[in-house]
């Protein structure tokens, strides 16, 4: 079967989260993506402390590493530079996530690799970039989240501002890199020539943030936290029902008719407070109190039954649990289960582009720590006494 991305070669310095995941993307796809690793250590989320599988493997480490092949090369060493120089001479693609600077230092920063592959596209994802006046800071998701502002419009109304609960400036770097990525590849294929992308943690969550700066350019004020509320749509938000809670978006005027009608509440037509949406934006927090009295009188499973037959958007709030194991997700191959050589059968998300001719597929878990070093090394020209005089070197492992 053919690949999208089948002639792509990856080389993956990456660790922790954005880069692993922006590189796991791209093996999703069918890039030959090859993870290069310190010996002895490897990426650090393979020792970290928090959710292993029964026989010990790091949970976050298999969720963004599966499609890769694994190498353990020593960078900091000449040996271990000049190995990695060879896989550099035949890969498109180096992907890091250094502190800026830090690459320059080991010698594998784009300005030397373009001396010895003038087509190589090298990805950089740091926490605030190459440039600027926080270049140098460490880059953690909470802080992009932080300082970006999502943050500040995060949580109710009048509470503490809060974190988002699934790591988006991460996930997004990851994403908006492999995006970059991409398009460098298709300038190469007009100009023969590879070129550097830049972007970071910071970057990412700030341009997430196209409602919130929205709002802010064309009202002068800075976005407030609204819970599950939409900016300028309403009722678009979570309520309370007799046994929970499900979101509705009923954001104009003909959805807002048919709820009404469906809640037997045809006497909020007719109310002024909310004739219209700009007044059930601006008056929210009183039309969620008078839709929440109605939906307290029936369980969540019935509401939406109801709803989606009237043709009103609605939808019940999942748990993990429950969204890994509902009927949707699983038509959509949206989990899947794979092979692991110490774990036995584990579970994965599936790929959430489809594509109808060449789609992509997961055909390998995550690599154990230079688990693929000699068959790398061997296709990049080194022989075996070569291989062997490395790994006595310290050079690889």
């Amino acid at each position: 079967m053919a690949f999208a991305l089948q002639h792509l070669t990856v080389l993956d310095l990456t660790q922790v989260m954005a880069g692993p995941y922006c590189c796991q993307l791209l093996g999703d796809l069918g890039a030959d993506v090859i993870k290069v690793e310190p010996p002895g250590s490897g990426d650090a989320t393979r020792a970290a402390t928090g959710h292993r599988l029964p026989h010990g493997e790091s949970a976050a480490f298999l969720a963004v590493n599966r499609n890769k092949r694994g190498v353990a090369i020593d960078l900091k060493t000449e040996q271990g530079r000049e190995a990695f120089h060879r896989l550099v001479r035949s890969a498109d693609v180096v992907v890091e996530s250094f502190r800026p600077g830090v690459a320059a230092k080991l010698g594998i920063d784009y300005e030397t690799l373009r001396g010895v592959n003038d087509r190589l596209v090298y990805a950089s994802i740091s926490g605030f970039g190459q440039t600027g006046p926080y270049a140098q800071r460490p880059g953690y998701d909470l802080i992009a989240q932080a300082m970006s502002g999502i943050m500040s419009v995060t949580g109710d109304a009048g509470a503490e501002p809060v974190k988002c609960g699934v790591p988006v400036a991460d996930l997004s770097a990851g994403l908006f890199c492999a995006v970059g990525i991409l398009s460098a590849c298709l300038a190469r294929e007009v100009t023969g020539q590879g070129q550097a992308v830049d972007t970071s943690l910071y970057d990412a969550a700030l341009a997430l943030s196209v409602w919130e700066t929205a709002e802010l350019w064309a009202t002068g004020e800075a976005p407030r936290r609204l819970g599950s509320a939409h900016r300028v749509n309403a009722p678009y938000q979570a309520l309370p029902t007799r046994d929970g809670h499900l979101t509705i978006g009923a954001n104009n005027q003909r959805l807002w008719q048919r709820l009404c009608t469906v809640l037997e509440r045809t006497d909020l037509l007719a109310d002024e407070r909310f004739a219209t949406n700009t007044d059930r934006v601006h008056r929210r927090e009183e039309l969620a109190a008078e839709l929440s009295r109605t939906l307290a009188r029936r369980d969540t499973a019935e509401w939406v039954e109801a709803l989606l037959a009237a043709g009103v958007p609605a939808g019940p709030i999942h748990d993990y649990r429950q969204s890994c194991s509902d009927e949707h997700t699983l038509a959509r191959e949206m989990v899947v289960e794979l092979d692991h050589p110490v774990e036995g059968r584990v579970r994965s998300l599936g790929i959430p582009v489809k594509l109808s001719a060449t789609p992509g597929r997961i055909r390998r878990v995550a690599p154990g720590l230079g688990e693929h070093t000699d068959e790398v090394l061997r296709a990049a020209g080194c022989t075996d006494d070569e291989i062997t005089a490395l790994r006595g070197q310290g050079a690889v492992g």
